[in-house]
């Protein structure tokens, strides 16, 4: 890998385009000189993909979160709905306040239920990471340790 030129002033002034020296003709000094400008490189270059890949799943994740928001509201007034014409079905044969105390008390017990399978749902849900970056840096530290054993 080769380091490309970097700017060294805000004027736009550039380091000359030194070509690195053969491995086999290079001095210990130039070696570890050239290292260190990769491994610099390497990091910053992983550092850009994990920041690429966690923006667009965030994307995409908005995009889900806001159309299942609208699917929400949706079920929701459809919900609602249901609710009073089963109130309004008890009031056949029960007074008006204890139908809508009974339909009550079982959206409560349904909103219970549902909440203690959302929290276990949430302990076990991991938190979004860039596995492609991760991956990445993991190959190339293998690579590394790799030509240094030799």
């Amino acid at each position: 890998m080769t380091a490309a030129p970097r700017p060294t002033s805000a004027a736009g002034a550039t380091r000359a385009a030194v070509p690195p020296p053969d491995p086999a003709d290079a001095t210990t000094g130039q070696l570890v000189t050239q290292l260190t400008e990769q491994i610099t490189a390497l990091v910053r270059d992983e550092a850009r993909l994990a920041q690429v890949e966690v923006t667009q799943k965030a994307k995409r994740l908005g995009i889900g979160a806001g159309l299942f928001g609208g699917a929400g509201l949706f079920a929701f007034l459809g919900l609602s709905v249901l609710v009073a014409t089963a109130i309004l079905a008890l009031d056949l044969v029960l007074p008006a306040w204890l139908a809508a105390l009974v339909v009550a008390i079982v959206l409560f017990a349904i909103a219970g239920v549902l909440a203690l399978v959302g929290k276990k749902d949430v302990e076990k849900a991991s938190p979004p990471v860039p596995t492609q970056a991760l991956a990445g840096v993991q190959a190339d530290i293998a690579t590394v340790r790799k030509g240094l054993s030799r």
